[in-house]
């Protein structure tokens, strides 16, 4: 299988993270997953062993939350990666207050480059209200450019409602 970028997006709890990993699974590739979450409290500790133990046996995970470029540019045309996910790699970003712009394009580089077939998943966050607070609405602004710059490298785009795959760009 040739390399290919998968962009799969989809609101809070919509599935979306369920298929991008059915989608590493069928490719019948070594499997490997990008964690970007950082552990702040027991209800993420909790969301993390759920993913885990829905995620089953067979993968190798790589903790990574500020960096996965690293480890996407190690992968090669016999591997998957899943990178779950990208709003969890930007949190970290603007908690941190570094250069997100310098991080953002070492990341489109890394999915680019990427020689594994390579699903990325993403958050859709502008179909709320406008947040009351400038954090709140910086993240909203940064991970709509986000998002449209993942989109427009993948070779595929879907989003994820109530469980159910909405393919916008390209075929699985």
């Amino acid at each position: 299988m040739s390399a290919k970028r998968v962009l799969v997006i989809g609101g809070a709890a919509s599935g979306k993270s369920a298929f991008a990993e059915n989608i590493i699974v069928q490719s019948g590739l070594a499997r490997t997953y990008i964690a970007t979450a950082r552990i702040w409290d027991a209800e993420m500790n909790q969301k993390v062993a759920e993913h885990q133990k829905m995620r089953g046996a067979g993968w190798t995970t790589v903790e990574e939350p500020l960096d996965p470029a690293k480890p996407l540019a190690t992968l090669n045309s016999e591997q998957a990666v899943l990178l779950d996910c990208a709003t969890m790699w930007l949190t970290n970003h603007l908690m941190d207050d570094g250069d997100l712009a310098a991080a953002e394009d070492r990341l489109m580089d890394a999915f680019r480059c990427c020689r594994a077939y390579c699903v990325v998943v993403s958050n859709e966050v502008g179909g709320g209200i406008v947040p009351a607070d400038a954090l709140s609405r910086r993240f909203r602004q940064a991970q709509g450019r986000l998002n449209q710059r993942l989109a427009t490298q993948a070779d595929t785009v879907v989003q994820v409602v109530a469980g159910l795959p909405n393919v916008l760009k390209g075929s699985l």
